[in-house]
């Protein structure tokens, strides 16, 4: 009989121990974006794997399902632009950026119909954009430098690639957009580049964010991730061919063709480990990324959307890039 309870016991302990010892996978949602490409690059050449955590990258399009599948735990972090989470925030310290990606830097922008020949001569024309998203803030910087404000346009609010799609069908005089509706705009026989993100340095940057409670509850998890980012950012800039193949089969759908991601990918800028540690800085040299969330949190709470006041220290933890 003892013998009996014994090998039960022996097998019920022999049950447990993989799923105790089995890493926590670590869901990470994104869109189909070219900045986000490295990400496949950590996971396929096992970057990841080497530092000890296990990612499963999830394909989550809009902005508004990302935040809600994070608060939910659905996922655990997310890739967005810096603006991004002001919306969501129900508590100041509710998100921690703790890497950057990618800078655009020529990937979004306004196409037009070719009679605007300038920002300034936006004014009394229709313009399509996402209200609430990052492509409203760089239109309002760039109205700003003309004089203008969003009371001088004729707005129409809808998402950046619904955006593209109606100015290539006549139905607006200009959309903020971004690749590869701005390739489609200049190609339509009214449209043309009025301007793009490459005039506007740092503003539009994505990162990697994740919940406060979860950034400090998984600080191990979270370090390998931005060091497994910066071995697939190494690994590109040594091995461009075979890197630029992984993340166009991986990222999918328009950006499928490594010839198309090639294109796109002279419109961002990624970060390696040296540009984290510069853009993020640290507590008491604080670098551009506070500049930017200081920008995004100004404008949003000027259009009245911030649920509660914020700061970018509240925002920022700049721990995992200076490690």
């Amino acid at each position: 009989m003892r013998k009996t309870v014994v090998c039960i016991a022996l097998l019920i302990i022999a049950t447990l121990i993989p799923s105790m010892s089995r890493a926590e996978t670590i869901k990470i949602a994104h869109s189909i974006w070219v900045g986000y490409g490295p990400l496949f690059i950590a996971k396929e050449k096992g970057f990841f794997a080497k530092h000890g955590v296990d990612v499963e990258l999830v394909k989550i399009e809009e902005t508004k399902a990302r935040f809600p599948a994070m608060l939910a735990g659905t996922v655990h972090m997310i890739a967005s632009t810096v603006d991004s989470p002001l919306l969501y925030l129900r508590q100041p310290e509710d998100f921690k950026f703790v890497l950057a990606l990618d800078e655009s830097k020529g990937g979004d922008g306004i196409v037009s119909n070719k009679d605007i020949a300038t920002v300034k001569d936006l004014k009394g024309k229709s313009v399509a954009f996402s209200e609430g998203s990052i492509g409203e803030l760089f239109l309002s910087v760039l109205l700003n430098d003309a004089g203008l404000s969003f009371s001088d346009i004729k707005k129409v609010n809808m998402p950046a690639g619904e955006a593209g799609a109606a100015f290539v069908a006549q139905r607006v005089d200009a959309a903020v957009t971004y690749e590869p509706w701005l390739t489609r705009g200049k190609a339509a026989p009214h449209g043309h580049l009025l301007t793009d993100s490459s005039k506007t340095p740092g503003l539009i940057t994505d990162v990697l964010i994740g919940t406060t409670e979860f950034v400090r509850s998984h600080p191990k998890e979270v370090a390998g991730i931005v060091r497994g980012w910066n071995d697939a950012i190494a690994f590109y800039e040594s091995n461009p061919e075979e890197a630029v193949a992984i993340m166009a089969k991986n990222i999918g759908g328009w950006l499928k063709d490594p010839e198309q991601f090639k294109k796109t990918l002279t419109t961002v800028k990624y970060y390696n480990g040296a540009g984290n540690k510069q853009f993020f800085g640290t507590k008491d040299t604080p670098g551009p990324l506070y500049q930017a969330a200081e920008r995004a949190i100004q404008f949003q709470g000027a259009q009245g959307r911030l649920k509660v006041k914020v700061t970018p220290d509240q925002l920022i933890n700049a721990t995992f890039v200076n490690q």
